[in-house]
């Protein structure tokens, strides 16, 4: 009678044991957040003025089960912007714990002026160590003004802290030509420089993307992926392109590859 008490004993701690690793192993799914600017998440990311950025639709190449996805990008930020908005940045960086994963890809506001009565979110270009000491009149301050990729070299270090794992992505390029070649931005260079400085991951995207465009021809592109409002944000099929193409890219990373599909 006792052995029988002691399997049943024994059989229901196994039980208990193996509920309580599989609550611990939910609590410890890591999450994916995605920050940057309209590109990356437009409007509330619902395509409801026929604009899309291509974090509304990355969540679809991840195994849910496994990892969450938050996109907390917003439209009209910069490096500088979004890192010093306590209600952006800062809430970002309190959710991060060990394992998680942060994108970044900002760089199309940051060429905004330094000081102006408008957003004041202007970065100096580059990815030096250099500062600039401003009165911004937004916040009725004075405020130290650094590059582009010392802001991104921030992030870096607040996620790398925190024991998460950062990718610099850089900037999607915009519908602008020359001749049969899509222009390219000096922010996706500044955006590797930081990256292999502050030892984070890199996502060639404006490489990937200019390919794609390049391959489809500017006329496909202009019709297919922009349409006629402007030549910087995408329509859906530019923001799902660009999404498979950041999910194509994360597929070749150790580090991500097994969360995906």
């Amino acid at each position: 009678m006792n052995i029988f008490k002691n399997i049943i004993c024994a059989a229901g701690l196994v039980l208990v044991t193996i509920l309580s690793f599989s609550f611990i192993a939910d609590g410890k799914k890591p999450t994916l957040f995605v920050i940057g600017d309209s590109t990356v998440k437009n409007g509330q990311g619902n395509g409801s003025n026929g604009q899309w950025g291509w974090a509304s639709f990355i969540a679809e190449y991840f195994d849910l089960n496994k990892i969450a996805v938050e996109n907390r990008a917003l439209g009209g930020t910069s490096t500088r912007s979004y890192y010093n908005n306590p209600k952006l940045w800062q809430k970002v960086l309190d959710e991060i714990k060990p394992g998680d994963f942060v994108i970044m890809q900002f760089g199309h506001n940051d060429s905004s002026p330094i000081v102006d009565t408008l957003r004041a979110r202007g970065t100096i270009k580059g990815n030096g160590d250099e500062y600039k000491e401003v009165y911004n009149p937004l916040l009725k301050q004075r405020e130290m003004v650094y590059s582009y990729g010392f802001y991104l070299r921030r992030f870096v270090k607040n996620v790398q802290d925190k024991g998460g794992i950062a990718i610099i992505c850089s900037p999607i390029p915009r519908n602008a030509w020359e001749g049969a070649k899509v222009r390219r931005s000096d922010y996706a260079l500044w955006a590797k420089e930081a990256a292999v400085q502050s030892n984070a991951l890199f996502l060639p995207l404006q490489d990937r993307v200019v390919e794609a465009y390049e391959e489809a021809g500017k006329a496909e592109v202009a019709d297919k992926y922009f349409g006629d409002k402007d030549a910087t944000h995408t329509l859906k099929a530019g923001a799902q392109l660009n999404a498979k193409l950041v999910a194509d890219y994360l597929s070749t990373q150790a580090e991500l590859r097994k969360y995906l599909k």
